[in-house]
């Protein structure tokens, strides 16, 4: 059963258009531009015709609107955030920028017939209440008919007439005018639009009236100027057809009617004023008085001229007749808008109903709801209200924290932070104030909401301060409450962990200012590895050693998220030899891909010799006594993903001095099984290393994060809501920044682009390798897009979604070779333009005496090319696949590196793409392309990274007119992105309608080899 979409529908009055529906789509992914413009753009999740058609019948349109927006885009409305449960933070201003959305304008009886499958805004409300108001006007007989002439076109047109308590109503309704009900970008007065509505609602009300009671077909006939005019007003035309002498008669026949006025807005309103009294006596023993001080409150009404605002009659001058000619009817228009107040706050019932209401005595009770939203609401409604000057408003409820950081010791890493906070204190704040022990014991004596704090009354919800003091004294009875970690510190100060107020206020001494406020990479202090330790770290290495150690002392996860080809494994093979230097620590337990086993014994063998490291890996692997002889024996214990969910059982019988995870994006997905293995397995500190924590998805950081640092993100559901939702689906920048602030304590990132890490890393040449199809790659591409999109057409569901993404790798294939997409084992010969391309491209590096790296996503295409390379160059090509023992890959890679293999090393994306230095290369060729960037770019810095010494050219293979470059346009997009701004790969494409897939799918003209 599929679930209603998440549409919010908005109305706005459109004059000379009438009722105009717009809605936003709470499923749709933003996708506009990041660049402020000064020309409205196309709205990123607003709701096409077709959605607002489905909904009500209606005429389509667009409409540009004037909308609250940050730089990524407009904001989402309030009833769209509330509906979808997003919760993003603003921390940036806001500006009104143009968008252009598609609207529907629907004929003003369609407001009475909502559709229950959809929210409606609380414009659409407000348009509704100005129909009710046109509605009761005309069964009141409220109206006058009139008559409008302009650019020689005369009108008959009927018109409210709202005097007393509907001059109110209507007030009422301008001021409550929503600002989405007038974001046109013509930027409409409230005014204006609401009483032009109201009159555009009346006449159309009397006509349906007129026509359902039968006068609507009758004709006039020949009865002079009035029988014309009177024809007009029955029948839908209301054209005048008389000429200019026979109009004035008319105009003068009427004029007694167009001297009475629409409305008396104008004359005043009420004005309602809170009073304190102090009784005579002080104190008294009254049950009714619960601020226990002999204190009472009085409501004091006043007429106040809107002409004069600086007028204000107070009720009993009213009454008496005092309140001169500047008011029509001032009783009844005092009457009618206390009447009015007390619709919109019910407690002024019984001060209306006395006879000439002037004076009303509140209870406590009721003055507590008066200053808690009651005078709020009566403002919102239009009125004057007037407080004393001693309220102090309403106060909400907070805690402060103040914590100090002992004297951090970075060589104690066996601690691992349990004694690191010397001392924490919790505050209860009432607004900005921070309460002493003697105001906390008068809160809680207190029997109202209402208390006097200060000198000042303020009100506070008496729930919520039993429930804050509660949390403030929950430690008193234990001797030696437990004090919390930096973990728990931050999962608090971020809103993760549940406390019965916010935390508003952080005071904070010693290491936990640094490292709340990002200071801390320049306070901590260095560490110097031992001189066993035989690698020169750069700079920013010794850095990151320093960070990972403090990291260690604090207790906190980390996550080394360095760029690819900084030196992570060097980083982390630093800090476990400065530890064992340092005093006796338990075992490592790192767990990496197959691929990267040998390197780390060689890294360790080769930087850190007096490490002893054991590989836990293969099917003669030790188990039960000799694995725990093996680990005792060990500092440093590697393993792989598969083999870590196999044995977890084994392993997690050991307390590890630390885990480690390399690569750790092969964690990304909580759910599989090495992500829940690794969470069961008891360590000290944890550590990844990934130069992609978002690889695909800002789920990877939760899953990721959560490993590390189990709460300090959240839940799996509040981190959706609060992160996912904003930032994928509506490009939410403010809720991209925030995330980047929550996680920078425990996630460090350089990157090669900046100078000052690694100021003589080589230049980095990137190019977009052009070539053309053959006549046969032509006429397979032509024929498999016809075949494919018969086949999605008749399909649905799951199964169209697998025919899409079958024509996209039949496609691909294509654009490599003929037999990569038959499977016949055929020749490749000269039938495909890319690999005519690549065998020249290879022949010039050959002669150069350079080498080279190629990367394909498909094995199949690697060992078809690994024949034909060979005979085409005379020369030999290596070939680094997932069929290949661990022995045979590492035999491989040394070879490549040490320059005595082949120069060509072909490599499938998935084997060779990560976790490898293969700096011997000094060209990267990326055969075929993949959706994700940061992919690509893992797979490039296999050789252009820590170690390279000349300039590394990195050519991508596109086929404009085909996938090929739909993709790079993807790709493209990704990386202008900002920060983590992801999206889904390939599954926007198998949610495109038919024309639009062929468009992406078919061939352009300029791919074919003329």
């Amino acid at each position: 059963m599929t679930s209603e979409p998440p549409l919010v529908v908005h109305g706005l009055w459109s004059r000379g258009r009438g009722v105009v529906l717009w809605a936003e789509h709470g499923d749709r992914p933003a996708t506009t531009s990041m660049r402020p413009s000064s020309s409205a753009r196309p709205h990123p999740f607003a709701a096409t015709v077709a959605d607002l058609t489905a909904l009500h019948p209606g005429k389509p349109a667009s409409a540009t609107l004037l909308l609250p927006s940050r730089r990524g885009g407009p904001v989402a409305s309030p009833e769209l955030v509330e509906l979808t449960g997003s919760r993003g933070r603003p921390t940036s201003e806001l500006a009104l920028e143009p968008w252009s959305v598609p609207a529907l304008m629907i004929d003003p009886s369609e407001l009475d017939d909502l559709a229950g499958s959809v929210r409606y805004g609380t414009s659409v409300r407000h348009l509704r209440a100005i129909a009710r108001l046109a509605d009761d006007l005309v069964r009141r007989g409220r109206v006058l008919p009139s008559i409008r002439r302009n650019d020689h076109l005369a009108r008959a047109r009927w018109r409210p007439v709202a005097r007393g308590g509907d001059a109110v109503a209507l007030r009422s309704l301008i001021t409550a005018t929503p600002p989405v009900g007038r974001a046109e970008h013509t930027r409409p007065n409230p005014s204006t639009l609401v009483t032009d509505a109201l009159h555009t609602f009346v006449d159309t009300t009397v006509r349906d009236r007129l026509a359902a009671a039968g006068y609507a077909t009758e004709s006039t006939g020949d009865e002079g100027p009035f029988g014309s005019w009177l024809h007009a007003l029955r029948v839908a035309d209301d054209r005048v057809g008389l000429p200019p002498g026979r109009l004035g008669i008319v105009a003068e026949g009427i004029a007694a009617w167009d001297a009475v006025a629409d409305t008396d807005l104008t004359e005043g309103t009420v004005c309602i004023r809170l009073d304190e009294v102090a009784t005579l006596y002080g104190p008294v023993d009254d049950p009714d008085d619960q601020t226990g001080d002999g204190t009472k409150w009085q409501l004091r009404f006043f007429l106040r001229s809107t002409a004069d605002p600086s007028l204000l009659i107070p009720a009993e001058d009213v009454w008496s007749g005092k309140s001169g000619a500047r008011f029509s009817d001032p009783e009844g228009l005092f009457a009618a808008e206390l009447e009015r107040a007390a619709g919109v706050l019910p407690l002024l019932g019984p001060a209306v109903q006395a006879a000439k209401p002037g004076i009303y005595d509140l209870t406590v009770a009721e003055t507590e709801e008066f200053l808690d939203g009651g005078a709020e609401s009566l403002v919102a409604a239009g009125f004057d209200v007037q407080l004393p000057s001693s309220w102090g408003g309403r106060r909400r409820l907070a805690l402060r924290l103040s914590a100090k950081g002992a004297a951090v010791d970075q060589a104690a890493v066996h601690r691992l932070g349990r004694h690191q906070l010397a001392s924490y204190r919790w505050s209860l704040m009432v607004g900005e104030d921070a309460l002493s022990d003697e105001e906390l014991a008068g809160l809680a004596a207190a029997k109202s909401s209402l208390v006097r704090l200060r000198g000042r009354w303020v009100s506070v919800d008496p729930e919520l301060l039993r429930a804050g003091l509660d949390y403030l004294h929950r430690d008193l009875d234990r001797k030696k409450p437990p004090l919390p970690t930096a973990a728990d510190l931050l999962a608090l100060l971020h809103g993760f962990t549940e406390a019965p107020l916010p935390v508003t206020g952080v005071s904070t001494e010693g290491w936990i200012d640094d490292f709340l406020t990002g200071r801390v990479h320049k306070t901590i202090e260095p560490v110097e590895p031992p001189p066993t330790f035989l690698a020169t770290l750069r700079p920013y290495q010794s850095r990151g050693v320093a960070w990972l150690s403090f990291m260690a002392s604090i207790g906190l996860g980390a996550c080394l998220a360095d760029d690819m080809g900084l030196g992570k494994t060097v980083q982390l093979l630093a800090l476990e030899a400065i530890e064992r230097a340092r005093e006796e620590c338990g075992p490592t337990l790192l767990v990496c891909p197959m691929s990267l086993l040998g390197t780390w014994h060689r890294e360790a063998a080769k930087f850190a010799p007096d490490l002893r490291v054991h590989i836990h890996h293969g099917a003669a692997r030790d188990h039960g006594v000799r694995l725990d002889g093996r680990i005792a024996a060990a500092d440093l214990v590697v393993t792989t993903y598969s083999t870590a969910a196999r044995d977890a059982d084994e392993l997690a019988a050991t307390r590890w001095h630390r885990l480690v995870l390399d690569e750790a994006q092969a964690v990304k997905n909580q759910n599989t099984g090495p992500a829940q293995a690794l969470r069961r397995i008891p360590a000290g500190h944890r550590v990844a290393l990934t130069g992609t924590p978002v690889e695909n998805r800002l789920a990877d950081l939760w899953s990721l994060s959560d490993l590390l640092n189990p709460g300090v993100l959240g839940g799996r559901q509040e981190f959706r809501e609060r992160f996912e939702i904003p930032v994928e689906r509506r490009g939410d920048l403010t809720a991209a920044t925030e995330l980047r602030r929550l996680t920078r304590p425990f996630l460090l990132r350089r990157l090669k682009t900046d100078p000052t890490v690694v100021p003589d890393l080589p230049e980095k040449i990137e190019i977009l390798q052009e070539y053309r199809l053959t006549r046969e790659q032509v006429t397979l591409y032509r024929a498999t897009v016809d075949e494919m999109m018969t086949r999605i057409a008749d399909s649905a569901g799951v199964k169209r979604r697998g025919n899409i993404l079958a024509a996209i790798t039949k496609l691909k294939q294509i654009c490599n070779h003929p037999a990569h997409l038959l499977h016949d084992g055929s020749p490749l010969g000269a039938r495909s333009g890319k690999v005519n391309r690549l065998e020249e491209l290879l022949a010039e590096i050959l002669d150069s005496g350079d080498r080279a790296l190629c990367f394909t996503q498909f094995a199949e295409f690697g060992h078809l090319l690994v024949p034909h390379l060979s005979h085409r160059l005379n020369a030999k090509i290596a070939y680094l696949h997932g069929g290949l023992s661990q022995q045979r890959r590492d035999s491989i890679v040394e070879h490549f590196q040490s320059g005595s293999g082949p120069s060509i090393l072909l490599a499938s994306l998935k084997t060779g793409g990560a976790g490898l230095t293969l700096t011997a290369a000094t060209h990267v060729l990326h055969l075929d392309r993949w959706w994700n960037p940061a992919v690509e770019e893992q797979a490039t810095d296999r050789a252009y990274r820590i170690g390279q010494r000349r300039s590394v050219q990195v050519r991508k293979f596109v086929c404009p007119g085909t996938i090929e470059e739909r993709i790079d346009a993807v790709i493209t997009k990704k990386e202008a992105l900002a920060g983590l701004v992801v999206t889904d790969g390939e599954d926007w494409l198998t949610e495109l309608s038919a024309d639009s897939l062929r468009e992406v799918l078919e061939l352009g003209r300029e791919a074919a080899d003329d």
